[in-house]
């Protein structure tokens, strides 16, 4: 059961849980990812991505800024 959401930061290789929580929120989509099943992320703009999907769809974004 997803209960209470997470502050991470991102680092390249790894994150790092600066306040304790059960779920981050993908900065796309909005969907709740799991901790556990947190894959992609950005370490420049310090966000989560559900899946490769989100992660290249904001790609694709800021490269079009």
């Amino acid at each position: 059961m997803i209960k209470k959401l997470a502050k991470i930061r991102y680092l390249p290789n790894n994150f790092e849980i600066t306040k304790p929580g059960d779920y981050v929120e993908c900065a796309v989509s909005g969907k709740k990812i799991l901790i556990e099943n947190l894959t992609y992320w950005n370490v420049e703009f310090q966000e989560a991505y559900y899946s490769y999907k989100e992660a290249c769809l904001k790609k694709e974004t800021e490269e079009k800024k």
